[in-house]
């Protein structure tokens, strides 16, 4: 067998990995939090190594489907692995290990449930990168939000009651809007299968097309929210503020799903290569746009933070913006610069989350906010770490957030209105420049009187030694940048080719272009079923 075929047998348990291991943790282990501890490490590291296996197994540009019940798309549920998903599967592990030892240095204890509702985020984040079409897509959305929310009011308090109140609203009218998304797009075309959609949104009856645009409209804006685009992008900062420190790192790949989301249905699925009447173009209008505002407003938000934690939700959204910009040129370049900007931002957010934290724990009087205060133990290295922190999010050299900067600039060299991207992204990183350097300098240089914080003889090393190797993440994202954007290159170009998409999930086709249009929906009930692709094993 080759290598796609084994790996066929395992797409599925990214998935099922995290649910098992939820499940034990309730049904039998639910008082033993450090039995809890080892079974949680263990199986977040072997969810690593089986995202490894995966993104290796795709890594030749293969495109591999699991069809649970061995149900034939697009009838049945299918899991499809290419290198777009792989590659977030292993953003997703690795992030999820680093936040899990540092919670277990003391955060886990401080409410119940904290693995089994990690694991299960971990099940609904992987499930959104592996399914293939927009009803699981849906289902996964909402077990991350179960989770999210239970994750999010760990440790209690009225702020985050209050801010997970806000939260669920938000993301319960999102649910509403993808229901209705859905509603209309499976009424107009009878199919809610990625590639089988990919084929028939092309030949929807022109009458039709209103309500399929109307459709496709309100998934970008579900997406949107996720995303935290301006100006649906309220519920974030108090959200992510209120949240304990790790779960915060782990929320940063939170905001990704929404641009995976906006890649794999907008690039992929509504694409049609370069054409200009492909329903994917109904986005391209509004992405780069609201992004440019949504960089605007998180920049703004980071120079008027008064808390260290509003400077962390807000560089959130300023990193979105970018990452957004990039996303919405909806070409090869662009998303090769997108995929190179998320990986950073996702790491360089986490680390930012975490030291804060570490910062906070060590001011007992004044916690994160930006006003002079005490000396804190361990100052020289976590100024360190601050400063390296500080300079990869705002995208100075050496770190990965330069080189990602820089090719976002790139991508966007012939743009329409290229001037006001470059203005506004170069003027952006000046101001988080001086937004971190004002923190900077209020933290570790406006101080006096004695030295507060645990001193290294009761401090705990394994939350700085995450954060140390986050920050050493983002230094090899940058040293080994030139086979980074070589197989980012390759992803992204993957990524946009919706007839290889088509081709691994139904099987090869000589034409994609339907015979006919699609004017009765319940016709399709009655097709005959697309071959199976002779690369796709049953199970």
């Amino acid at each position: 067998m080759t290598a796609p075929h084994i790996a066929t047998s395992w797409i599925i348990a990214p998935a099922i990995l995290p649910a098992i291991t939820a499940a034990i943790m309730i049904l039998v282990r639910r008082r033993d939090i450090e039995m809890q501890r080892v079974l949680s490490v263990a199986s977040t590291v072997a969810l690593l190594g089986i995202a490894l296996f995966l993104y290796h197994a795709v890594s030749d540009g293969e495109t591999d489907a699991y069809r649970l019940g061995a149900w034939p798309a697009p009838y049945g549920i299918v899991l499809v692995i290419d290198r777009l998903s792989t590659t977030m599967l292993v953003l997703t592990a690795g992030l999820a290990l680093a936040v899990l030892l540092y919670a277990i240095a003391g955060w886990d204890r401080r409410g119940r449930h904290f693995h089994a509702l990690f694991h299960f985020q971990l099940l609904g984040l992987n499930g959104a990168f592996l399914t293939g079409d927009l009803f699981n897509l849906f289902v996964f959305f909402e077990v991350m939000l179960i989770a999210s929310y239970g994750l999010m009011l760990h440790g209690g308090g009225a702020k985050r009651l209050r801010a997970g109140f806000q939260y669920v609203a938000i993301n319960l009218i999102a649910s509403s809007l993808f229901l209705i998304a859905v509603g209309l797009i499976y009424g107009v075309t009878g199919t809610l299968n990625f590639a089988d959609l990919a084929v028939k949104a092309r030949a929807v009856a022109e009458n039709d097309q209103a309500l399929l645009q109307t459709g496709a409209l309100l998934l970008l804006l579900v997406f949107a929210i996720k995303a935290a685009f301006v100006p649906l992008h309220w519920w974030l900062p108090a959200t992510y503020a209120a949240a304990s420190a790790p779960i915060a790192a782990l929320f940063a790949i939170m905001t990704k799903v929404g641009a995976y989301a906006i890649i794999r249905v907008f690039g992929t699925v509504f694409s049609d290569g370069a054409s200009t009447d492909a329903l994917g173009a109904v986005a391209a209008p509004w992405v780069v746009p609201a992004a440019l505002v949504t960089l605007a407003v998180g920049t703004a938000g980071l120079l008027g933070a008064r808390r260290l934690l509003d400077l962390a939700a807000f560089n959130t959204i300023a990193s979105m913006g970018t990452l957004l910009i990039a996303i919405g040129q909806f070409s090869v370049d662009g998303l090769t610069a997108a995929l190179y900007y998320l990986v950073h931002s996702t790491i360089a957010g986490a680390a930012l989350f975490l030291i804060v934290d570490l910062i906070a724990a060590r001011r007992p009087t004044k916690l994160d906010a930006l006003v002079p205060c005490n000396p804190i133990s361990q100052a020289p290295v976590l100024g360190a770490l601050f400063f390296l922190v500080a300079i990869a999010v705002v995208g100075l050299p050496p770190l990965s957030g330069f080189i990602g900067k820089l090719m976002v600039l790139d991508a966007t060299y012939g743009a329409p209105r290229a001037w006001l991207i470059w203005t506004t992204i170069l003027v952006a990183s000046l101001m988080m420049t001086i937004a971190f350097a004002r923190a900077g300098s209020t933290i570790f240089w406006k101080t006096d009187g004695q030295t507060t914080g645990p001193g290294w003889e009761t401090a705990s090393k394994t939350p700085m030694v995450v954060v140390a190797f986050l920050v050493g993440a983002s230094l090899m994202l940058a040293v080994f940048a030139g086979p980074a954007v070589k197989a980012l290159h390759a992803t992204a170009g993957q990524a946009l080719d919706t007839q290889n998409y088509v081709d691994a999930v139904l099987g090869p086709r000589e034409n994609t272009e339907p015979e006919r249009p699609i004017t009765e929906p319940a016709d399709e009930a009655t097709a005959v079923p697309v071959p199976a692709d002779t690369q796709v094993e049953e199970h």
